[in-house]
């Protein structure tokens, strides 16, 4: 959450698209935290189970904005006819 407050505050589309992917890289860190906890025998399978589909879940919504504030690349120039020779 607060990967994601910080890029948007930024107020630059790539900048808040990286603290994205920084959230969602989080995201991957606290599912492998689950894992561990589970092996640990700190979590019920229940516990486990529901932990680890919110966590999936939260990594999708995250993954979806990515998607929607992917930086815009500027149109390529179309190659010139000597350049498409080679």
């Amino acid at each position: 959450m607060s990967n994601i407050a910080e890029g948007f505050d930024r107020g630059r589309r790539t900048e808040f698209h990286q603290f994205l992917s920084i959230a969602k890289g989080s995201a991957a860190e606290v599912r492998s935290l689950i894992h561990y906890a589970s092996d640990a025998g700190m979590l019920t399978v229940e516990q486990y189970e529901e932990l680890l589909a919110r966590s999936r879940e939260v990594a999708k919504v995250i993954a979806g904005l990515r998607r929607s504030v992917e930086p815009r690349r500027p149109p390529q120039k179309p190659l010139s006819p000597k350049s498409q020779d080679l």
